[in-house]
């Protein structure tokens, strides 16, 4: 049984932290948007570092995590983008404090190590959703469901159906994120247990034939045949090589998973969009989709 945080409250203090790739700016939109919904915004020392490519060296992004983890008046944690770097510290934060005092982490693309790690040791709910960073090009129907999702209120989707879609009912776990970080985890001790789950996938700025070979090493290592279903959501800025692959990542997906029985859903919208709605990692969910419509409820 996962272990749902707190939900947010008016007056709650959250945190915006960078364990990754370093801010290009300010987090202002982002702030004032935290402040609307009446809470107290505190800003890690990542905001602000710089070490090479990173939000600081590794021991300075785990330190900020950490600070925020143990300190018990932070409702919640924003990561404020991703990028790559957040591997690279995980190990040097204990996580321990989030058993007995859990509260929400926020983020998505290099946060799904976060996502993994936690799901799997702790046994907590997380937050997929919008970043900071990602808060001035983000729809406002994205950034309503994460508000939602925070405060405690219900979020559930309906969409349009996709042409590729196999239809069907599931009932598992929700889990998963970026597809190239999942693979990246496979045997850590972040990685989870696919059996059973509804798994979600996502991507951006991969060539075909990588996103092939994932699909690929996630099938042989038996991680696709025994999940409860499969959500497709954004792979975008997807390039080819010259020679082209022939198909797209979405063929490439169905192809894939051709031959088990679960419902797939393709083109939902979370991922590196603007519309990237949120999702409530390790929560139970009920996934129908249907000839015209899928629900996620």
């Amino acid at each position: 049984m996962s272990i749902t945080p707190p939900y947010i409250q008016k007056g709650d203090r959250v945190a915006i932290v960078c364990p990754a790739k370093k801010l290009p700016q300010p987090m202002d939109d982002a702030v004032a948007l935290l402040q609307s919904w009446g809470l107290e915004v505190v800003l890690g020392e990542t905001i602000t570092a710089d070490y090479h490519q990173f939000a600081g060296d590794d021991d300075t992004r785990a330190r900020d995590l950490q600070r925020f983890v143990d300190d018990d008046s932070i409702k919640a944690i924003f990561a404020a983008r991703g990028g790559y770097g957040t591997v690279r510290m995980i190990d040097k934060v204990d996580f321990s404090r989030l058993k007995s005092s859990p509260k929400w982490l926020i983020g998505f693309s290099d946060i799904t190590v976060l996502h993994a790690h936690i799901q799997q040791n702790l046994g907590i709910e997380t937050l997929h959703g919008q970043m900071p960073i990602n808060i001035p090009d983000a729809t406002s129907t994205s950034l309503e469901t994460l508000r939602k999702a925070l405060f405690g209120a219900e979020v559930s989707y309906q969409i349009p159906a996709h042409p590729l879609n196999r239809s069907g009912k599931a009932q598992g776990i929700l889990t998963g994120g970026n597809l190239a970080i999942l693979v990246s985890l496979s045997g850590s001790v972040s990685d989870f247990d696919y059996e059973g789950k509804i798994l979600f996938i996502e991507d951006v700025g991969e060539y075909l034939y990588n996103i092939d070979r994932l699909m690929y090493t996630l099938k042989r290592a038996g991680r696709l045949a025994k999940l409860a279903g499969l959500i497709v959501g954004g792979f975008t800025e997807i390039k080819d090589n010259d020679i082209p692959f022939g198909q797209n990542a979405q063929e490439i997906i169905k192809a894939l998973v051709d031959e088990y029985t679960y419902p797939v859903c393709f083109d939902f919208p979370a991922g590196h969009v603007a519309n990237n709605c949120a999702l409530i990692f390790g929560r139970e969910v009920r996934l129908d989709v249907e000839s015209a419509v899928v629900k996620l409820l």
